[in-house]
């Protein structure tokens, strides 16, 4: 089942989601929704507040990402992207590490606005997957960025927070649109100002 997406402005976004257990109720069905969404969305990652649960989930499929590359042009991260599909649970970054690189970053709650964001490349994390076997692996480059603006959902940061404040003060009326659902989106979405 297709979840609407929640908007910017929404106070579910700028929640600490909370840990859950291995009996989370429908647990199984939500993560499956989630996924549905994301593809109906054509995202490469969402976590449960973009859909107004505040959990500590977030799940990533980043094979739209690597089919949007050159085939003939294919490198090692490309190829690791096509398989990069997973299921995050209750997770902790335990380090970042690298030179802050930029990257430019869109997000499901935010459609139509892209912005370079500074994160470090390499990271370490721990989580639960789908079976609450934990977890501890490290990632680098665009999946370790995939998996850092995901986490950071779960920690009720939105990538706009990670922007220089003139930018972000630049995309203030966008913004409130957004919330007002003044947007051309091709998905369901929840926007908390519209009328």
């Amino acid at each position: 089942m297709i979840l609407p997406i929640v908007a910017f402005g929404d106070p579910v976004l700028k929640k600490k989601a909370v840990d859950i257990t291995k009996d989370y109720p429908g647990l199984s069905q939500f993560i499956a929704n989630m996924f549905d969404t994301m593809k109906n969305a054509k995202g490469v990652g969402l976590a449960a507040p973009q859909v107004g649960v505040s959990i500590r989930l977030f799940i990533i499929d980043a094979s739209p990402y690597a089919a949007d590359e050159d085939d003939d042009d294919e490198d090692d991260e490309t190829a690791e992207l096509k398989d990069f599909r997973k299921i995050f649970i209750n997770a902790r970054i335990l380090e970042e590490d690298g030179t802050k690189w930029k990257f430019n970053e869109g997000c499901l709650s935010i459609p139509t606005i892209r912005e370079d964001v500074e994160r470090k490349p390499d990271l370490r994390i721990k989580y639960m997957d789908e079976n609450f076997v934990e977890q501890e692996e490290t990632y680098s480059g665009v999946r370790a960025r995939i998996i850092q603006h995901e986490y950071d959902h779960i920690d009720g940061i939105l990538f706009t927070d990670r922007i220089n404040p003139l930018r972000k003060q630049l995309l203030k009326r966008k913004l409130t649109d957004i919330s007002k659902g003044i947007v051309d989106v091709s998905y369901k979405m929840k926007f908390p100002l519209k009328k």
